[in-house]
């Protein structure tokens, strides 16, 4: 029983989910603290991680979930409006930050949720 719990695809991406939001908080602090480096360049999580999360997870695929792992890269799509070549927009970072702050609240719900599961089969009490 506790493997299957382990095992739900819902949990794997979760898990995977904080991961790549972990990575995405390390992004984000670093833009902001290089906010004001000259010819700096944004970084965010990988685009191809995000398109391969999405499919694997509409496919389902367990197996596929647990070998994506998030990296961090420039971001391309982010053009310097700048004379010192900077690409950070601190306000789109502050966006990301909240973004990321809700996709993580809600991933570490779905592990508790999880968790809690695990409890209630061992000592028969929710809490």
């Amino acid at each position: 029983m506790i493997e299957a719990l382990f095992n739900q695809t819902n949990y794997i991406a979760a898990k995977t989910g904080i991961d790549a939001s972990h990575l995405k908080q390390q992004a984000i602090a670093s833009n902001l603290a290089n906010a004001e480096t000259p010819g700096y360049k944004r970084v965010d999580t990988a685009s191809s991680f995000q398109e391969a999360f999405n499919q694997a997870l509409n496919g389902g695929d367990k197996t596929e979930l647990k070998r994506i792992k998030p990296t961090i890269e420039i971001d391309k799509t982010a053009i310097s409006t700048r004379e010192d070549g900077n690409s950070v927009d601190i306000e789109h970072e502050i966006v990301q930050l909240n973004q990321n702050a809700l996709a993580h609240k809600l991933q570490t719900q779905l592990i508790s949720g999880t968790l809690s599961k695990l409890r209630l089969a061992i000592t028969g009490r929710p809490h």
